[in-house]
């Protein structure tokens, strides 16, 4: 009788190549997970941006109207204020008109122009202001090294 040989099972190798592959996957699956965020994050970027922009431009569009109204000799537009500054070298004052048309919750464009006659203005102040409340928080401890935190 032919004696039969003893065959024993083992495994494949796996171990170095497999923790290779899983590292490998778990790097692009991290890599994945933090471009998708940056794309979320740019994205909300780009809308906070374009609606500031639109905003602005309506807002802009606004105090070109009423400079339009003004520079027309047509009644005062509500919310314009009129000053009148003597002028040393004039037998009349020169009028000084300004508005503000709000941009959003904490800006506005204020504008002022001096008018002598409708045809003759310059615009004095054309400009973005913040007017959100601001506090100061105090700023931040540092240590000085006296004391021990």
């Amino acid at each position: 009788m032919a004696k039969r040989e003893k065959s024993t099972f083992s495994p494949p190798a796996l171990g170095g190549s497999s923790l290779l592959t899983v590292f490998a996957v778990l790097c692009l699956t991290v890599f994945a997970l933090l471009s998708l965020s940056t794309v979320r994050a740019d994205l909300r970027l780009a809308q906070h941006s374009r609606q500031a922009v639109q905003d602005y431009y309506a807002a802009d569009a606004r105090a070109q109207e009423i400079l339009a109204r003004l520079r027309t000799g047509a009644p005062l537009p509500e919310g314009v204020s009129v000053e009148t500054v003597s002028v040393d070298y004039a037998d009349h004052g020169e009028e000084i008109h300004s508005y503000a048309v709000p941009i959003s919750d904490t800006q506005e464009l204020q504008v002022e122009v001096r008018m002598d006659a409708p045809d003759d203005y310059e615009v004095l102040r054309w400009q973005v202001v913040n007017t959100g409340e601001w506090s100061f928080d105090g700023g931040l401890e540092i240590w000085d090294g006296d004391q021990p935190f």
